[in-house]
């Protein structure tokens, strides 16, 4: 791991202590209400523009897949370039390829720029994911890892709050691709920001002997992962989690939308709901994880999230589905934060960008085809069926992980800063979600 910062030659006594950390998570605060609006717009452009479900879960398998192949290589960049660079660079290029969105739509409406752009995009923000990964480490002490990114998912939350009311609204005034006018500008901040940001940006050279090709430098970060007890198991049920869960924002908004027949304001609203989960997430999840291990944590999270994406199917109320949608988001943020933060500690720093490349990319394999899957399921069956059947799915592989290494194994090193975070975004496949700047797990 990287050595603990410093702050004028001492070691810096607690987070709120840290300037690096204090900038970076100002930053990406507010990079992360721009980022909510694209959330919510981006759907809802697609929708607008074609009234197709399916081509809703077209974009967002397209996304997807676009992510997982810039996983290949995303950890051998990583861990071989200037990580401050990579974070700028791929704020940067999202900034230039929103924007031409809501240009173009000043004068038309060319649906195919959005299967352009939207996965273009996707490809930066899984290079910007990873690189997050790995820089959270530099900035903070091994034992502050958990409590730093139980901070850094508050601030998204407390963003997503106001974000997607806004983006709603937004949408209902000057249409979708105003709101995604106002994240491509946000990226551009957080770009600017992240220059003030004092940190060794430089990968370690401690794995330089061990560079080969692409190929050769991401199997180091798999065989790393399935070496491990708890990692290898930890892949294998996310990778069936991610398939299910991965499309569930695009089956809830059809709900909402077509089935209950409310207007865009009130999706911006349900989905807000779901973001308090979030919230209660990073607060919680210190405290969670320190008092049940990594193993009860990452179980239960995802039973309870179970029951409530099955609940989600047969509510026929708006404010049932968003108080469901919260408990879902609830749940996968505890899972994802104790994931991230336990590969932070497991991991040596010079693999750390492979170890991530690696884990998303295989977690996330499954993720478009299930989105394709579960929206065209929907579009004939009806959402409530497919939430059922999901649901039940979810909660069998969750239980099943108490057979394998999961169960007993990932609790906090001695010592470590487990205590509950200082208070202060979609249902994410577990780890992270495939589009935007919600902090990756």
């Amino acid at each position: 791991m990287p050595q603990p910062p410093t702050d004028g030659g001492g070691p810096v006594a607690g987070l709120w202590g840290n300037p690096a950390y204090r900038t970076f998570l100002g930053i990406q605060t507010l990079s992360a209400l721009g980022d909510s609006f694209s959330y919510v717009a981006l759907p809802l452009l697609v929708l607008h523009s074609t009234g197709s479900l399916l081509q809703m879960g077209l974009v967002t398998a397209l996304t997807g897949a676009a992510s997982i192949l810039t996983g290949l290589f995303a950890g051998v960049v990583v861990d071989r370039f200037d990580r401050r660079r990579l974070l700028m660079l791929a704020d940067a290029a999202r900034c230039l390829l929103y924007l031409l969105i809501p240009l173009a739509w000043a004068f038309a409406t060319p649906v195919w720029l959005i299967y352009a752009v939207v996965p273009l995009a996707g490809c930066f923000s899984m290079l910007f994911q990873v690189t997050y990964v790995t820089v959270v480490p530099s900035i903070v002490r091994p034992d502050q890892i958990t409590k730093a990114n139980g901070h850094m998912y508050a601030t998204y939350a407390v963003a997503g709050v106001a974000g997607p009311a806004l983006a709603g609204f937004v949408a209902s005034v000057a249409g979708p691709a105003a709101a995604i006018g106002i994240d491509a500008a946000t990226f551009a901040v957080s770009a600017v920001g992240i220059f003030f940001v004092r940190f060794d940006g430089r990968p370690s050279s401690s794995g330089a002997a061990q560079r080969g090709n692409v190929r050769q430098e991401f199997l180091a970060g798999a065989k790393f992962l399935f070496a491990h007890p708890v990692l290898r198991p930890l892949t294998l049920l996310l990778s069936l989690l991610t398939f299910l869960i991965y499309g569930l924002t695009d089956l809830v908004i059809y709900l909402i939308k077509h089935e209950l027949h409310h207007p865009d304001t009130t999706v911006g609203y349900v989905l807000t709901a779901g973001t308090v989960g979030s919230f209660i997430a990073s607060a919680a999840v210190a405290r969670v994880r320190k008092r049940l291990g990594f193993g009860v944590a990452w179980v239960g999270a995802f039973v309870v999230a179970g029951f409530a994406i099955a609940g989600i199917g047969v509510a026929g109320s708006v404010p049932v589905i968003a108080v469901l949608m919260a408990v879902t988001m609830m749940c996968t943020g505890i899972a994802g934060i104790c994931s991230m933060s336990l590969r932070q500690e497991v991991t040596p720093a010079h693999l750390l960008g492979r170890v991530t490349s690696a884990f998303w990319t295989i977690h996330n394999s499954l993720g478009p085809v299930g989105a394709g899957v579960a929206t065209a399921a929907a579009g004939g069956l009806g959402v409530t069926g497919v939430c059922l059947g999901i649901g039940a799915a979810v909660l069998v592989i969750a239980l099943s992980g108490t057979l394998t290494g999961i169960r007993t194994g990932g609790r906090p090193a001695p010592g470590a800063d487990a205590g509950p975070p200082a208070p202060g975004s979609a249902p994410v496949a577990a780890e992270s979600r495939p589009e935007g700047r919600t902090p990756p797990a």
